[in-house]
C-alpha cells in the first residue's frame, strides 16, 4: 500500500496520478530502472570500466542504493541567477560544507555543484558522497542579462578532485547552442576517457517558445527533443524540467513533428507527458530524472512528491532537487529530499 503520508500530500491528485494506466507507450517497451541497471544497459555500450564503477557508485549510494533509482542535490544557483537570490533565505548556504552535508544528511546519492563548491570541500568529501562538477553555467551578472553557457573549468580539474560525474547545460534552440553542443560533446567524450558519469541538463531557450502568451519551454515534445538530442552526445543521464504542455511543435510552425506524436504517443495527463520524454531518451535506455523546480514556499513538499511520483511512474530515473531543499532550514531541506525518495521506495508505487 502506498504511505499514507504521500496519499495526503498527493492531496486531490492521488487517485489521478496512483490510479492512471498509461495507454501511449505500453511500459513494457521501455528500459526501465532497475538495481542492474549498469549491468543491463552500460556494459554493452562504448564506456569504459572507470565510467561503469563510476555510475555503479552513484547508484549504490544513499538512501536508494541498490534501486536504480537516484535523487541527487544540485546547488549551482549562486552562479545561474546570483548568491543573494539563491542564498538569502538560508545564508548557510554561503558556505560550501552546508550544500555537501545537506546531501549526506538527506540520503542522496551525489551532490552537483560548481567547481568553486566542490573544490574547495574535495579533500574532506569526495570519497563520501560522489561529487558531480556542473562545468558550464550561465553568468547573470553581466549587464543587460543574456541567456548562455559558458564553460567555467577543465575537465581534468574535476576529475583531479575525486568527481564521479560532471554535469552541463545546453540551452537547445538558442542561437547560441550550435557551440554549447560542440563544446560539450568533448567534454563529455574527455570525461568518458577519465571514466565519470555524463549527465546533461536538457533545457529549451527560445523567446519563439512563447506563443500567444503560452510558454511551451517545457512542452513534452519539445522536450522530448532536447533529450533526444542530449543522448545522441552520449549523455549517461538527462535532467530534464517536467513537461507541463504540449503541442510545442505546432505552436511554433516549425521544425519536423507528426502527427501521431500528439494522437497516439501523448495525452494530456502528466505522466504520460513524463513517457514522451522517457522514451526520447533511447526509450528509457539513459535515465531521464527531473527537476524539482523552483521553491514556492508553502506547497514545495507536495509539489516535489507529486513530481517525484510522475516521473516514477512515467519510468524515469529520478529527481534532481535542489532550491526546495536548501531555501528553508536545514532539518526541513532533509525531510524534503527524504520525502521524495519515500516515493522510489515505495514499491507499491509502479510504473504506470
Amino acid at each position: 500500500m502506498t504511505t499514507t503520508r504521500t496519499i495526503e500530500l498527493l492531496g486531490e491528485n492521488a487517485e489521478h496520478l496512483l490510479q492512471h494506466t498509461c495507454r501511449t507507450i505500453p511500459k513494457e517497451d521501455l528500459h526501465l530502472p532497475s538495481p542492474t541497471h549498469v549491468d543491463d544497459i552500460w556494459i554493452n555500450s562504448n564506456r569504459n570500466n572507470q565510467v561503469l564503477r563510476s555510475f555503479q557508485s552513484i547508484l549504490n549510494h544513499g538512501r536508494l542504493s541498490g534501486t536504480g533509482y537516484c535523487s541527487i542535490f544540485p546547488v549551482d544557483q549562486g552562479i545561474e541567477h546570483s548568491g543573494g537570490s539563491a542564498f538569502a533565505p538560508n545564508p548557510i548556504y554561503f558556505d560550501p560544507e552546508n550544500i555537501i552535508k545537506l546531501a549526506i544528511e538527506g540520503g542522496c546519492n551525489a551532490v552537483a555543484s560548481t567547481y568553486g563548491v566542490l573544490g574547495i570541500m574535495s579533500r574532506k568529501y569526495a570519497h563520501k558522497i560522489p561529487f558531480v562538477v556542473k562545468i558550464n553555467h550561465n553568468e547573470f551578472l553581466s549587464y543587460p542579462n543574456r541567456y548562455d553557457q559558458t564553460l567555467f573549468g577543465t575537465i581534468k580539474s574535476a576529475w583531479n578532485m575525486g568527481a564521479a560525474s560532471i554535469g552541463a547545460t545546453i540551452y537547445w534552440g538558442a542561437p547560441e547552442s550550435a557551440r554549447q553542443l560542440k563544446e560539450i560533446a568533448e567534454a563529455f567524450e574527455y570525461a568518458h576517457e577519465l571514466g565519470m558519469v555524463t549527465i546533461l541538463w536538457c533545457y529549451t531557450r527560445n523567446n519563439a517558445f512563447k506563443v500567444d502568451g503560452v510558454d511551451y519551454h517545457t512542452s513534452a515534445d519539445l522536450t522530448g527533443q532536447a533529450n533526444h538530442l542530449g543522448v545522441t552526445l552520449q549523455a549517461d543521464i538527462i535532467k530534464q524540467k517536467i513537461p507541463t504542455n504540449n503541442g510545442g511543435y505546432l505552436a511554433t510552425k516549425h521544425g519536423k513533428t507528426h502527427k501521431l506524436v500528439y494522437e497516439k504517443l501523448t495525452s494530456d495527463h502528466p505522466i504520460d507527458l513524463c513517457r514522451y520524454q522517457v522514451l526520447n531518451c533511447y526509450s528509457g535506455r539513459v535515465g531521464l530524472i527531473n527537476s524539482g523546480g523552483e521553491s514556492k514556499g508553502a506547497s514545495d513538499l507536495q509539489d516535489a512528491v507529486q513530481t517525484a511520483v510522475i516521473n516514477k511512474r512515467a519510468g524515469g530515473m529520478g529527481l534532481i532537487l535542489g532550491r526546495k531543499a536548501f531555501q528553508r532550514p536545514f532539518n526541513e531541506g532533509v525531510e524534503m529530499l527524504q520525502a521524495i525518495q519515500d516515493v522510489y521506495l515505495d514499491e507499491s508505487i509502479t510504473i504506470a
